[in-house]
């Protein structure tokens, strides 16, 4: 789009020198070359801007098939009632960015960025932010407005780029819609020193999520969460070998809007359950009024490895989170001010990772994809122990928000050229059982096919 613009402003500049060049004959020649040299000199500094304002996006279309009507799934939400086929366009981005020209140090010292969602469901905003990066060095940046939160790898990872179709399970749960309003530093060497392989981003985020149907931006409270994400990456001399390795940390917590907050406790028949707490580790007085919070901890390590053979190109990817985290009675999702907890807050000590590998055909554009990921959003429980009666006072008992998921992907995808990619799917969703859930004595059957076509511009 940019590029046909483009092509059309160039050809009008010349046409309107022709035309000028025929029309000055009554005018002094010298004064109508300087009218002209102005005058050109001024369209070529605003194309000048146009060249730097990069306008993009992508579109997935897809069908889906679910084991079951109205399954409740991860693989791009939940199907309504009575369905378990339906096509939908699970996203349709487009992108402006807009990068300053360079100083004489030669760093851009500035970028804008605006991204929209549109699909059948509406519009929403998924990015909207300025970079400014500092003028003398080029290693310090900050970031303000709404952005990807810099945890981990899966969060902030393109969807445009991802293999699977969807992020796993414990990344849509602890951080939905991905983004979240802040701002945030980053310290990283310019591609030409020698420290440009290893990046510290670090900053403070509403904690409220992304804007549109999986949250809101808008602040509810005072509290601030920290989010901070060191990332090493390495290569060899042919670039045939990369690894990444990092480490992530996440501090915040929500607003307690009821006065019962549990944490983990054992009865007096030995049962694993709830228990009302005032635990100083649980919860925190942020100071206005006798308004606490309940705490929010999230500690976690993330790696790849990708290797370029004459069979093709390998990558191998994992991570693994640990923490805290408050959520619901049934259900750890993390809250925000569009979709709070109004009643009872539960938190859970959660564990949770995903596994990648992905293998290309050689040089064809076929490539394999295969993936594992799990869930647990309370250890402190498991099987049978999960919904057990408890007969203890100020003691709650667990129920299907602590039951774990695990879930096998496996997928084959096609390059049709470089702007479209096919894809195939298949998520096999394991849920924990327990004798007490009547509903969950077995495998609930929610597993999903995806075929899906991605076209990027």
């Amino acid at each position: 789009m940019k590029k046909i613009l483009y092509t059309i402003l160039t050809i009008l500049l010349v046409q309107f020198q022709n035309l000028y060049a025929q029309e000055v004959t009554t005018v002094a020649p010298t004064e109508s070359a300087d009218t002209l040299t102005s005058t050109v000199s001024g369209m070529r500094s605003e194309l000048d801007v146009l060249k730097r304002i990069k306008i993009g996006g992508y579109i997935q279309t897809q069908f889906q098939y679910g084991d079951s009507t109205g399954a409740g799934t991860y693989a791009g939400g939940s199907f309504a009632q009575g369905i378990d086929k339906r096509f939908n366009v699970r996203r349709g981005r487009i992108k402006i960015q807009y990068d300053a020209p360079v100083n004489e140090k030669g760093i851009s010292t500035s970028q804008y960025v605006l991204q929209f969602d549109v699909t059948e469901r509406g519009m929403t905003i998924k990015d909207a932010y300025g970079k400014f990066i500092d003028p003398w060095t080029g290693w310090f940046a900050i970031t303000a407005g709404v952005q990807n939160r810099p945890f981990g790898f899966e969060v902030p990872f393109s969807s445009s780029q991802r293999e699977s179709p969807e992020r796993g399970r414990m990344s849509q749960i602890l951080f939905p819609g991905e983004r979240d309003m802040g701002a945030m530093l980053t310290i990283q060497g310019p591609k030409t020193t020698n420290w440009n392989w290893l990046k510290l981003e670090a900053g403070l985020f509403n904690g409220n999520g992304a804007p549109g149907p999986g949250g809101d931006v808008s602040d509810f409270d005072k509290q601030k969460d920290f989010i901070g994400h060191l990332t090493a990456n390495r290569t060899n001399k042919d670039e045939t070998i990369k690894y990444t390795l990092g480490a992530s940390y996440y501090s915040g917590g929500f607003r307690i809007d009821t006065v019962n907050v549990y944490g983990k406790g054992v009865d007096i028949n030995g049962n694993s359950g709830f228990i009302l707490t005032t635990n100083k580790n649980d919860v925190k007085n942020i100071d206005y009024g006798s308004r606490d919070y309940s705490k929010r901890e999230y500690v976690g390590f993330d790696g790849a490895f990708n290797i370029d053979t004459k069979a093709g190109l390998t990558i191998i990817r994992a991570e693994y989170i640990m923490g805290k985290q408050p959520g619901a009675s049934s259900a750890s999702k993390s809250p925000n001010s569009k979709d709070p907890i109004v009643a009872d807050i539960y938190n859970r000590n959660f564990n949770g990772a995903y596994f990648y590998f992905i293998q290309s055909i050689m040089q064809s554009p076929w490539s394999v994809i295969a993936k594992y990921d799990w869930y647990d959003p309370n250890t402190d429980v498991k099987g049978d122990e999960i919904g057990k009666t408890i007969v203890s006072s100020n003691f709650k008992a667990t129920n299907s928000g602590d039951l774990k998921y695990s879930t096998l992907g496996l997928g084959i995808a096609f390059r049709w050229d470089a702007n479209v990619k096919l894809t195939a799917y298949y998520d096999m969703v394991t849920n924990e059982t327990s004798k007490n859930l009547s509903y969950y004595t077995h495998d609930v059957k929610d597993n999903v096919v995806t075929i899906r076509m991605q076209m990027k511009f």
